[in-house]
């Protein structure tokens, strides 16, 4: 479920969402912070969240800070969080409630931090909806077993109880979001997994090569999962080297 087997350009035409929102990501965060001076600074304070302004009608920033990110780990850990954890949930719900689900829990959180958060400070990041992902994933941890096997169940379950945990130890969080995106990801699990089965999930991610679905296949291939962790956690340190690299010496 959370490991990637396709090539790039399959990775793109099977998952155009996911694709998509993380271009807009990387693309962004280059032209607002690389590119300040072709426009992105404008971009930026014009899409940026807070309370002040939304209270005097500007209800676009509910939405567009989900979009804009305040630093290179910042886009690079929500962008590889959307790259793991994001195709699974496109290809089980669909590309149209994915992307409800995904903007639906992000404004949430933002609409709930405009009612309890600072109104004096300034927020961004998809952190939110990210969180919102990661609540459907705990739903069906706790309620839709059969749709997770027991390793990803514990591996995501691993990762959402650390990023709830980093969530209050890390400064410059918005606290408000993380939370409310994760409850808002919970509260619509049901309504959006109420017609997936496993049999039918399954039945559009097995590989073209496989016979059939074989339930028990995870565990044929473990040492070939374990080494696609290492070139993915690999890949994702490259990536980030790159741009803290470039970020150095240009910028």
């Amino acid at each position: 479920m959370f490991i990637r087997n396709e090539s790039f350009g399959e990775f793109l035409r099977k998952y155009k969402v996911v694709s998509a929102l993380i271009f807009i990501n990387l693309v962004l965060y280059m032209w607002t912070d690389w590119f300040g001076f072709l426009g992105g600074d404008e971009i930026y304070w014009l899409g940026i969240g807070n309370n002040v302004y939304v209270a005097f009608g500007e209800y676009w920033r509910l939405v567009t800070p989900i979009f804009l990110h305040a630093g290179l780990m910042h886009v690079a850990f929500n962008s590889f969080s959307l790259f793991l954890f994001g195709p699974a949930l496109e290809r089980m719900l669909g590309r149209g409630t994915f992307l409800m689900v995904y903007l639906g829990t992000g404004i949430f959180a933002n609409v709930v931090y405009y009612f309890l958060g600072d109104p004096r400070a300034w927020h961004l990041g998809a952190s939110g909806a990210v969180y919102g992902l990661f609540g459907i994933y705990l739903y069906m941890v706790l309620v839709r077993k059969d749709l997770i096997n027991s390793q990803n169940a514990q591996l995501i379950t691993v990762i959402i109880v650390i990023g709830v945990i980093m969530t209050f130890i890390n400064p410059n969080i918005n606290i408000i979001a993380h939370i409310f995106g994760l409850i808002a990801g919970a509260l619509l699990a049901p309504l959006t997994l109420s017609k997936v089965t496993r049999e039918s999930y399954y039945q559009n991610v097995h590989d073209q090569d496989d016979v059939g679905f074989d339930p028990d296949r995870w565990k044929k291939r473990e040492r070939f999962r374990q080494a696609k962790w290492v070139y993915i956690a690999g890949g994702f340190g490259l990536m980030v080297l790159f741009f803290y690299v470039v970020d150095l010496i240009f910028f």
